[in-house]
């Protein structure tokens, strides 16, 4: 699977995708024809190490597939990020274990980091139970992971360092429910079920930890922290939101004069300002986030680790992408006027996908005091980085 051939699926899938976007919207989740197409092109599997028959993209190709993506429908970059970024445990398992869980070519993982469950360790297996919030694009995963805090008989189990001990374990999609659907605000595409586990056996080899295990695979991806990666996955469905959000704007100001006015929205002072900013933020961002990722995966590879300097301006750089691409689409928003704000309006639709990205806790405001621990060179948990 060549680096050209998942950008020219991408394309040609953001051009179908284009066509569902009303379907999305209603039905809350992606059409099963075209998550099977997305699957049947790889892009489930862009992240997946070659040797299991994955993709193995470098970074850079990963964010630009996903801006493509999510230019044509936001859910539908956002639900391929999951999956994709999902996809790196697979070069920490086992192999045949991974050959297990990624061995049909269709195969999709997704489900939630964020360690919402627990597990209790039962010898060869763990106990599993947990509740994991918003995990979109789950109910197409015949595997589905989750973060889990592991635990004794004293309560929760503590490392060396005095943090909880976490663990990611990788659950078939038959140990878990789904419940807790949610709509209204956020992307309406995507309204973010809840995954349920009750006391689930699952096999210690399907679970991970992160940074504790090291990758069974060499290439400088598996050296990349994966929380860096995740982060780099949303800031490219931010930045491919807001790119649309401006298009959008850039026509509807050209095509629509406002009541009263001989004129076009494009010849009004406040709009022109508004587009100006919001392409240079968004340009900007875009700029480091790619110098960013090349100087880490540059680490990577000729280092075999990834600095904690590099790791900090990654996170840095795809965080100021995520929460840069909020403003851009609120300004472009604020210039579209009162054609904005109907239900039905494209630009209240970029709204509402960008700030689902925004929400994420990978590259929440709070992650900003996380990378200027280690910036001031103070240190702190590597597991944030």
């Amino acid at each position: 699977m060549s680096h050209d051939a998942i950008l020219e699926a991408a394309c040609a899938l953001a051009a179908r995708a284009r066509t569902h976007t009303d379907e999305i919207e209603a039905a809350g989740r992606l059409p099963a024809a075209l998550v099977e197409e997305l699957a049947r092109a790889g892009l489930f599997r862009m992240l997946v190490p070659r040797a299991l028959g994955g993709g193995e993209v470098p970074p850079e190709v990963m964010i630009r597939a996903l801006e493509t993506l999510a230019r044509a429908d936001g859910v539908v970059g956002w639900c391929v990020m999951i999956g994709a970024t999902s996809g790196l445990l697979s070069a920490y398992l086992d192999e045949d274990v991974a050959r297990q869980v990624y061995g049909d070519p269709a195969a999709i993982m997704s489900g939630v980091l964020v360690p919402m469950g627990k597990a209790v360790d039962a010898g060869e297996h763990y106990r599993v139970s947990g509740r994991w919030s918003f995990a979109s694009g789950v109910e197409v995963a015949g595997y589905r992971v989750g973060g889990v805090v592991m635990m004794n008989e004293a309560g929760t189990l503590l490392s060396d360092t005095g943090a909880p001990v976490i663990r990611y374990v990788v659950l078939r999609a038959e140990q878990t429910r789904i419940a807790g659907v949610r709509s209204g605000g956020g992307a309406r595409g995507t309204r973010g079920p809840d995954m349920i586990a009750e006391e689930a056996v699952v096999p210690k080899r399907l679970s991970v930890s992160f940074p504790g295990d090291r990758p069974r695979h060499e290439g400088p991806l598996y050296r990349l922290p994966i929380l860096g990666v995740l982060s780099l996955g949303i800031a490219a469905v931010a930045l491919g939101v807001a790119r649309e959000a401006i298009g959008t704007l850039t026509a509807l100001a050209r095509e629509t004069s406002p009541v009263g006015s001989t004129q076009s929205l494009a010849h009004r002072e406040r709009v022109q300002a508004h587009v100006a900013e919001a392409e240079g933020l968004v340009r900007s961002a875009r700029a480091f986030l790619f110098e960013a990722t090349a100087e880490a995966t540059e680490s990577a590879a000729s280092r075999g680790e990834v600095r904690e300097q590099d790791r900090a301006l990654l996170r840095l750089a795809a965080t100021q992408a995520t929460r840069t691409s909020v403003r851009a689409v609120s300004l472009v928003y604020q210039a579209g006027g009162g054609s904005s704000i109907h239900t039905a309006s494209s630009l209240q639709r970029h709204l509402r996908d960008v700030n689902l990205a925004a929400q994420h806790a990978v590259v929440a405001e709070g992650t900003y005091a996380i990378i200027g621990r280690a910036l001031l060179g103070l240190g702190g948990d590597e597991r944030l980085l």
